[in-house]
């Protein structure tokens, strides 16, 4: 990689951070904060980087992102390896989140998918079972949204083809969350 290779890289990601819906994440953010404070929880998962981007989000919420503040209830589907390679196993891997959703989700929960593409099979099963047992969904997606967009409530996508910096502006709209629940505390 050369200097102007880094500032194109760099540029790409200010540019998909820009093109982000501002009212589309102050709205989720809002929807995210009102499940807390009726006592509901977000519940969030994805695969691979997104798996990681989910467990980094759901942490802002159980710890604290810049305010000392009660701990919230956010759960990441993706760090049981018992429950997932079990559920793997024993049913299919596109499973692994919907049978989880089945468990823990509850009717006005905030459920949270996340694929870099928004075709990934697994996260769409789990936000259709969200859907059917009343959960608030939204599709946090890249590129053009994928097949995604047309099952949950609402979506945030990061107008990039590029798989890092559609992470990275995931990573971006979880920290804006966090400081909207936040700021209503």
């Amino acid at each position: 990689m050369n200097l102007n290779e880094v500032t194109g890289y760099i540029d790409s990601g200010a540019e998909a951070r820009k093109a982000l819906d501002p009212s589309a994440i102050l709205e989720t953010g809002n929807i995210i904060s009102k499940t807390f404070s009726q006592g509901g929880k977000l519940i969030i998962f994805g695969n691979g980087g997104s798996a990681a981007d989910a467990q980094h989000i759901a942490a802002e919420f159980v710890g604290r992102f810049e305010k000392e503040r009660r701990p919230l209830p956010a759960l990441a589907l993706n760090t049981n390896t018992s429950s997932l390679t079990a559920i793997g196993n024993d049913y299919n891997f596109d499973s692994i989140f919907s049978r989880q959703v089945e468990a823990f989700a509850r009717k006005g929960d905030v459920v949270v998918g996340i694929s870099t593409s928004g075709n990934s099979k697994n996260v769409n099963l789990a936000l259709e079972k969200a859907n059917a047992m009343g959960c608030f969904t939204i599709a946090l997606t890249g590129r053009d949204g994928g097949s995604m967009i047309r099952i949950a409530k609402n979506s945030i996508i990061v107008k990039s083809s590029r798989t890092s910096i559609i992470q990275e502006v995931h990573i971006a709209v979880g920290h804006m969350w966090s400081k909207i629940v936040e700021d209503s505390m």
